[in-house]
C-alpha cells in the first residue's frame, strides 16, 4: 500500500462536519478551514441568519454548506441539530463543539469573586461540557456508521493555567472563575471520551486558544490588550485564522494517531 500524500492527509471532501457556533468570532474560522479542506459543513448557532450568510458564502467554495439554528442550552435541540446534520448528509465525520454559553462578569472589582454565585457555575456547565457531551454522544451514533470520526472540542488555555489578576486591574472586564471551570473540564472530559471511543476509531481531542480577543475589544480597550500582549512570548495576539490550520490536522486523516490531547494555540502564554 502506498503512503498518501499530504495533500490527501489533509483532504476532507466527501466528509460532513458540524461547528456549534460555527458562525462567531472563532466558530467562522473553524467553518472555513473545514470548507476549505472540502468538507461539507454545518454552520448552527443561535443566529440563524448570520449562519445562513456564512454557509452560502462557503458553499462558493464547491462544497454544500447549510446553516442550522441551535439552542445550546436546550438538549433536546443539541441532538436535533446533530441528526439533522447527519440526515441531511447522510453521514456525519466531524464535530467542533465550539459553541460557549454561560453569564460572563465584566465587574474589574477584586472581590467579584465574592459575587460570583452556584448559579453562574451551574449555566457555565450546562452551556459548555453539557452541550458538548451531549453533541458528542450524539454525534458517535452517526460516526460508528461510516467507521469513525473526530471531535474537536474547543477548549481554552484558562482550562489549563489561571488569569493574571494584574491584566485586569481598574479595566471593566475580568476572567471568570465559571469559564476557567468549565474550560478545565472540557479538556478532562475530552481524555476521558477518547479512551473510550478509541475502540470506534473516534478521535477526541480539545483545541484550546490562548489569547484571541475580539475586534471590539481591542478597540475599546488598547489598555488590557497592551497587558495581555506583555504575558505572551509572541508579544501579541492571535489571529482567527490561526486556528485554522490544527482544525483541518485533528479533523482529517493527517491527524490520525492524534487522540486525547489537549493542544494550545497561545503564542506561547502557557510555556512561560
Amino acid at each position: 500500500m502506498s503512503m498518501p500524500t499530504i495533500q490527501e492527509l489533509f483532504d476532507l471532501k466527501g466528509k460532513v462536519a458540524l461547528v456549534t457556533g460555527g458562525a462567531g468570532w472563532l466558530g467562522t474560522a473553524f467553518s472555513e478551514a473545514l470548507a476549505e479542506a472540502r468538507a461539507n459543513v454545518v454552520v448552527a448557532s443561535r443566529t440563524l441568519a448570520k449562519c445562513q450568510a456564512l454557509a452560502e458564502r462557503l458553499s462558493n467554495l464547491g462544497q454544500e454548506c447549510i446553516a442550522l439554528a441551535l439552542d445550546v442550552n436546550d438538549q433536546v435541540d443539541v441532538r436535533r441539530v446533530v441528526d439533522e446534520s447527519a440526515e441531511r448528509f447522510g453521514r456525519l465525520d466531524v464535530l467542533v463543539n465550539n459553541a460557549y454559553s454561560g453569564p460572563a462578569h465584566h465587574s474589574s472589582d477584586e472581590t467579584d469573586l465574592d459575587n460570583v454565585t452556584g448559579d453562574d457555575l451551574i449555566a457555565s456547565f450546562r452551556g459548555n461540557p453539557l452541550q458538548y457531551f451531549v453533541a458528542a454522544q450524539q454525534a458517535v451514533k452517526h460516526m460508528r456508521k461510516v467507521g469513525g470520526g473526530s471531535i474537536v472540542n474547543v477548549g481554552s488555555m484558562y482550562g489549563l493555567v489561571a488569569s493574571y489578576p494584574e491584566a485586569y486591574v481598574g479595566l471593566p472586564v475580568n476572567s471568570p472563575v465559571n469559564y476557567h471551570a468549565c474550560k478545565g473540564a472540557v479538556a478532562h472530559m475530552t481524555r476521558h471520551l477518547a479512551a473510550y471511543w478509541a475502540k470506534d476509531n473516534i478521535r477526541v481531542n480539545t483545541l484550546s486558544p490562548g489569547p484571541f480577543p475580539k475586534t471590539e475589544i481591542k478597540e475599546n480597550l488598547p489598555e488590557f490588550i497592551a497587558r495581555l500582549e506583555k504575558k505572551t512570548p509572541m508579544g501579541r495576539m492571535g489571529l482567527p485564522h490561526e486556528l485554522k490550520g490544527l482544525a483541518v490536522l485533528l479533523a482529517s486523516q493527517a491527524g490520525s494517531y492524534i487522540t486525547g490531547q489537549n493542544i494550545l494555540v497561545d503564542g506561547g502564554w502557557t510555556a512561560w
